[in-house]
């Protein structure tokens, strides 16, 4: 178990005030971001996370922390891992995965980058299967987070309505809106420049169950030049506000360099954006956030609310996110959003 030592003398502080607003927005989001540690938390370990170990799920499960991740061995065979905490920063892994390629859709490449949450008593869980053809977007369920019932491919790669490729990053909203269930993923298509790129899409239920896409494109739009241009990938489920749905997601520009940003939707139109940001939060600085298995990433994965911290419009979250492919960091996170009432 890595062993922190003094925690606030060298964390590394990134404040961003962002606001990208279309003409409905009245007042911005503002997001801080505090690293919990300059070392990783967890690192490559057992043979099965020989590789890496990163990308994490984050959930609260009665007073613990739950970390689900993925992990790569030397084969890059990919694999979910569990781990949990008492105090959110020290973790403890399950000897074995959780999850490990079984069906012909996971086979030779394997479970990837899951999303998790807690719905009426059942926890979903979204990831990618991947044969090493293909990458789809999968579901599975379980009551204890340990098993998991695979319940197939919900968003076959190929045959969306814009995503001519691959599906991948399920986050789904944790209420129902106008009588549905909706999950903002990622999907790729090849642009008319000949390049393929990953947008944002945005797919509904009405069963958490069976999922279709929702619109005809992209809920978010391209912008050549910023921090998003190349990738625009759900982070961590989204939170309900009076201002809408918050929805953390992972950027990357042409140089592939990733970090998170945020983006606002109606909280009666899932498919319309208020506002957007136009920089990342958090980009990779340090050394093991540069250098890994892929170079230049700062991953939000996973987030969990802080408790005891109740201020209106306010959120207080521990982020988890992966590094470089390979290492799982944490960040303190402030967001501010003017509301009424609290989030979800």
């Amino acid at each position: 178990m890595f062993s922190f030592g003094p925690r606030l003398r060298r964390t590394v502080t990134i404040s961003a005030i962002v606001a990208a607003f279309s003409a409905a927005a009245t007042e911005p989001v503002t997001i801080s971001a505090t690293r919990l540690s300059n070392q990783p938390l967890l690192r490559p370990g057992a043979t099965w996370s020989s590789l890496g170990l990163f990308n994490p799920a984050a959930i609260k499960a009665g007073s613990k922390t739950v970390l689900l991740f993925r992990a790569q061995d030397h084969n890059r065979t990919s694999r979910i891992g569990y781990a949990e905490s008492s105090d959110g920063l020290h973790f403890s892994i399950r000897p074995e995965p959780v999850l490990s390629p079984e069906a012909d859709y996971e086979k030779n490449g394997g479970v990837e980058d899951p999303r998790v949450l807690q719905i009426n008593g059942t926890y979903y869980l979204t990831y990618t299967g991947y044969d090493t053809h293909s990458a789809q977007l999968c579901l599975a369920t379980s009551s204890d987070l340990i098993h998991w019932e695979r319940k197939g491919v919900i968003l076959p790669a190929y045959h969306g309505t814009w995503n001519t490729q691959w599906t991948k990053s399920g986050a789904i909203v944790p209420e129902k809106i106008n009588g549905k269930w909706w999950m903002y993923y990622l999907g790729t298509r090849k642009d008319p420049d000949g390049q393929p790129r990953d947008y944002m899409g945005l797919a509904s239920s009405d069963d958490l169950l069976h999922w279709s896409d929702a619109t005809d494109q992209p809920v978010l739009p391209r912008r050549p030049g910023a921090f998003d241009s190349r990738v625009m990938e759900p982070g961590p489920p989204p939170f309900i506000t009076d201002a809408g749905i918050l929805l953390l997601y992972n950027g990357a520009d042409d140089h592939l360099v990733y970090g998170p940003g945020w983006v606002l939707f109606d909280r009666q139109d899932p498919r319309r954006v208020i506002a957007r940001s136009d920089h990342p939060f958090v980009l990779p600085t340090l050394e093991w956030e540069k250098v890994g298995n892929v170079p230049n990433v700062v991953f939000l994965e996973g987030a969990v609310i802080k408790q005891g911290l109740d201020i209106p419009g306010t959120l207080y979250l521990t982020g988890y996110y992966g590094a470089a492919d390979k290492y799982i960091g944490a960040l303190d996170i402030h967001i501010f959003v003017p509301i009424k009432r609290g989030f979800q």
